[in-house]
């Protein structure tokens, strides 16, 4: 059970730092002729605020043992990485919709496995 709650921890943290990098430069995640926006650059930076402190606290609650708290926790971290996912679909960023979707995939069933 470690190993997999540090997989969840790692996928946390790799999102919170993904869009740390996306805030850095919003250019990542658009297509090639899409310019950058100040709307692209609020919406960067809105993004990243709730996502790191989302990231943290989900590897923080996993570090803590408690399977409690851990599902719900997971639950709504796989949430937000399936909003991830659909909008990375849409976009047709194939990096955004596989890492997200196998984040999304990764938590949501590590908690359905805790909450049994």
């Amino acid at each position: 059970m470690n190993g997999l709650l540090v997989a969840n921890a790692v996928a946390a943290l790799l999102s919170a730092g993904s869009s740390v990098a996306g805030a850095i430069r919003p250019g990542l995640v658009l297509a090639a002729n899409e310019p950058i926006t100040a709307g692209t650059r609020l919406y960067a930076g809105a993004y990243t605020v709730r996502a790191v402190p989302l990231g943290l606290v989900t590897a923080l609650v996993l570090a803590a043992g408690s399977r409690a708290a851990a599902w719900p926790m997971l639950v709504v971290a796989g949430l937000a990485q399936v909003g991830d996912t659909a909008i990375g679909a849409r976009q047709r960023n194939v990096g955004m919709t596989i890492g997200a979707g196998a984040a999304a995939v990764l938590h949501l069933t590590t908690a359905w496995w805790l909450s049994r």
